[in-house]
């Protein structure tokens, strides 16, 4: 989520459909989904196509899987019954019993108690609603029902388990939220059948707040005191408009609320203190901190005062036009950190929190937006340094942003030197500051770009894309006028000065490869390739530096491919010919490691071939000026195919002399011929 990459996707086959979510195995790093309501799918990262993944066929229909990270999968049945993962591949076929009849499971959640997990569900038969409460491995399962609620039924449920004891809420449709608690019974070897037990409940919340009702549709959990509910905000005479609101259950009151205007899917979802939430076409995270509640917090009535547009908890609210932060003042409250979207183009905002007596990271950002440079520049200096240890991220980010977006209504302002000072001392994400590169590639700031290539681990493919292009369309004349760091080329691109050519080569073992042939007359291979003319690299220095700033960059090839696709045809042969090149110049040496700080890999230039061709290759072609390059790299590949080939004849042969190596001892120098037949 934070580096909004996706990182694998597994399809089944056609007609066949996933009945249930699937989930991760903590302990095996495994995922785990069930299709067609019986059959069960286990796969890893690195497997890639779901067809050939591990299959076991049940024999009753599954409802859902749970995944609690000490306690293993567990399996809950459509008929009620439940098994731990373990038990259950043990005997795919094993019979499964049905606990309820005629009964509809409506719910389902699992929790550790303990070293045991408990899964709980709520099932409905005849609007009458049942909770059971089920210990897989203590082959336990208990059954209650749960007390009616005159003209209202339940929707949603979730729980938590603290103290033997599980807090089922229910969020019920006349508006209101109410409390159950379910005892997590000992059982004893004389326990004798008994009639079901009532739950009785107590209401906890009820959704209206100044004549407004929220018609809630999913309900989390967040801590003991506040509650998340996803719902429509009914007003009268207004249309009714969905919201995500955050409630204090301990002092009933509604603590703040965000409109969701492109609608949602009614589904809310809660992790490691991150909201998820389909918002339009997009999945919407937000981050949250729960602290200590408080009277004063619930109801705003902080003893500091408070700045217009911050409530006590948020302001969900952008601040004017600049979209920098999101500040709260109570130190005891719940705070929706930020909002960020994986369309790949969101702004995320940060949380600074606020001291009795002193300002906001966000307000006295908002307080320097009219400054002057000297001392906007300054008072950002001194932020950075005082910035405490847990924040210094969200405030640097929050600096940048500032800067960008000065930048953006000033055009003549643009601190070069202090950007790149940051990028260069400070560990920044792009999604820290997500228009910085943007204004890189305005402002055409190449040494910028190439620092933010290196070291951002979250670039999205369209930005790496439009670096790239950038990169191949400046021409070298300019680009010699520019500060770029070349240590990534300096030891190994060829360059010509005063029209006279000067090639680095690398000496290995004290032989070069003129010494190789006048010693031992070797001759170069037919196949070796050639540019024609010369064997210079391409492109120049600067350019070269600046390309495999791209090369280091991560990428996912199904978003970076459309991209590439866009490249002009020349500046694609122009690339092409580049990794050539350092595809040979890797290929020359023993181990394909090119020499310099931050050089390509021979991985790194292969995938990008690879990606390039697929993007180019009708183009490519057709075209009279790349037909020498694809049959140089055609003759290039198959002897290097060639070469291998040999090696993996002989490699029995090599494994043998490497292991009498080891049992001779030798303590003089020698030279051995060794013929192999």
């Amino acid at each position: 989520i934070s580096d909004q990459k996706p990182l694998g996707c597994w399809s089944v086959k056609h007609g066949q459909i996933l009945t249930c979510p699937v989930v991760c195995n903590f302990e095996t790093h495994e995922y785990i989904a069930v299709h067609d309501d019986k059959v069960l799918r286990i796969w890893k990262n690195e497997d890639i196509n779901l067809d050939k993944a591990f299959k076991a066929t049940l024999s009753a229909d599954v409802y859902r899987i749970h995944s609690l990270p000490q306690g293993g999968p567990v399996v809950l049945f459509r008929g009620g019954g439940v098994r731990t993962l373990d038990v259950l591949l043990e005997a795919p076929q094993q019979e499964i019993e049905n606990v309820i009849s005629d009964e509809v499971i409506r719910w389902s959640g699992a929790f550790m108690e303990g070293q045991q997990p408990v899964l709980i569900f709520t099932t409905e038969k005849d609007e009458d609603f049942f909770v059971y409460v089920q210990k897989p491995k203590l082959s336990s399962l208990h059954k209650y029902k749960l007390e009616e609620q005159e003209s209202a039924k339940p929707l949603c449920f979730t729980a938590h388990v603290t103290n033997q004891t599980v807090t089922l809420l229910c969020l019920y449709s006349n508006d209101s939220v109410y409390q159950v608690l379910v005892p997590l019974q000992q059982d004893t070897e004389e326990e004798e059948e008994e009639e079901e037990e009532i739950l009785s409940k107590s209401l906890l919340l009820n959704f209206s707040v100044s004549g407004a009702v929220l018609k809630g549709t999913s309900l989390v959990v967040l801590d003991k005191d506040h509650v998340a509910v996803l719902g429509s905000l009914a007003a009268p005479r207004k249309e009714p408009r969905e919201c995500l609101s955050i409630w204090n259950t301990k002092f009933q009151t509604l603590q703040t609320s965000k409109e969701l205007p492109l609608g949602t899917s009614g589904q809310l979802w809660c992790y490691e203190e991150k909201f998820f939430l389909i918002h339009g076409k997009v999945l919407t995270v937000i981050m949250y901190k729960c602290e200590t509640s408080s009277l004063a917090a619930a109801v705003g009535k902080l003893k500091y005062s408070q700045t217009p547009d911050v409530s006590s908890f948020v302001n969900w609210n952008t601040l004017e036009d600049e979209e920098l932060v999101v500040s709260f003042q109570s130190q005891e409250s719940v705070a929706l950190k930020a909002e960020s979207r994986i369309n790949l183009r969101s702004r995320r905002s940060t949380v600074a929190e606020e001291q009795p007596g002193t300002l906001s990271v966000g307000q006295l950002l908002l307080n320097l937006k009219d400054a002057p440079t000297y001392v906007l520049e300054t008072r950002l200096r001194k932020l950075m340094a005082k910035a405490p240890t847990p924040d210094l991220q969200a405030t640097i980010g929050c600096v940048v942003t500032a800067l960008t977006d000065r930048c953006k209504r000033n055009p003549k302002y643009y601190p070069q030197t202090f950007l790149q000072e940051i990028v260069e001392t400070r560990d920044l994400s792009y999604s820290l500051c997500p228009d910085l590169m943007a204004v890189a590639l305005e402002k055409k700031d190449m040494h910028l770009l190439q620092i933010c290539l290196e070291r951002f681990p979250d670039i999205p493919e369209e930005i790496t894309y439009a670096c790239l292009k950038a990169f191949l369309s400046m021409s070298e004349s300019h680009l010699q006028n520019i500060d770029v760091n070349v240590d990534s080329v300096i030891c190994y691109v060829d360059v010509e000065l005063d029209n006279k050519e000067f090639k680095t080569e690398i000496v290995e073992n004290g032989f070069g490869a003129e010494m190789d042939r006048d010693m031992c007359g070797t001759k170069i291979p037919k196949d070796r390739p050639s540019w024609g003319d010369d064997e210079s690299c391409p492109v120049g220095l600067q350019k070269a530096a600046l390309l495999n700033a791209v090369l280091h960059s991560a990428y996912t090839e199904t978003f970076l491919l459309p991209h590439l696709k866009n490249l002009p045809a020349q500046q694609a042969i122009l690339f092409l010919r580049y990794l050539y090149y350092l595809y040979v110049k890797c290929s020359e040496k023993v181990n394909t490691t090119l020499p310099g700080i931050r050089s390509p890999t021979i991985n790194q230039i292969m995938d990008w071939m690879c990606l390039l061709l697929d993007a180019h290759f009708t183009v490519m072609v057709m075209l009279p000026e790349a037909k020498e390059l694809l049959s140089n790299l055609h003759k290039f590949v198959r002897a290097q195919v060639r070469f291998y080939s040999e090696l993996n004849k002989i490699e029995g042969s090599l494994q043998e002399l490497q292991r009498l190596n080891h049992l001779r001892e030798s303590h003089t120098y020698s030279i051995e011929v060794l013929e192999i037949i």
